[in-house]
């Protein structure tokens, strides 16, 4: 339960997230196990980056792995995970297919982007279909890296600045 509830709090500051994470973050590696918080310099994420992103409030990472909903969409589930050192919390900021964008470009605000799960290789995605507990409209993984459509855009709109909230792995 408090998974499922994580997620309808994640599905609606995500994009707040991303853009604080697209604003103040660096393209350094993490060798560690676990990511440290990103300075306050305000360095840039680039495509290609791979990221974590946490909900500010509860403390919970936007995770996924391969468990499809058992309703709605039928897709791969996407949640909350509250463990740093998770590896199912990976994401990788891409440019959409239409973005003439290659990797190494600073992502700026106001961009549409893509977020792939890094170990299945699947788009964070948003559609119609309604989330199993909250009614809310559901957020998924789906395609891959030969499949992706508009449901896998996400524009970065800067809403807060959360500097602590951000963790950068690579």
């Amino acid at each position: 339960p408090y998974r499922a509830t994580a997620v309808v709090a994640m599905a609606a500051s995500v994009l707040a997230l991303a853009v604080a994470l697209l604003l103040g973050a660096s393209s350094r590696v993490d060798h560690g196990a676990a990511a440290a918080p990103v300075s306050e310099e305000g360095l840039q994420v680039t495509y290609g980056s791979t990221v974590k992103l946490m909900h500010e409030k509860t403390k919970v990472r936007l995770h996924s792995h391969d468990v499809a909903y058992g309703s709605g969409s039928g897709q791969q589930s996407v949640t909350g995970f509250p463990e740093i050192d998770d590896s199912n919390s990976y994401w990788i900021v891409r440019p959409t297919l239409d973005s003439s964008a290659k990797q190494g470009d600073a992502v700026e605000t106001g961009s549409i982007i893509r977020l792939q799960h890094m170990r299945t290789r699947k788009w964070l995605h948003s559609h119609l279909h309604a989330s199993p507990l909250s009614g809310n409209l559901e957020v998924s993984c789906f395609g891959g890296d030969g499949q992706s459509d508009t449901g896998d855009y996400w524009r970065c709109d800067c809403l807060k600045y959360v500097m602590h909230a951000i963790y950068l792995v690579a």
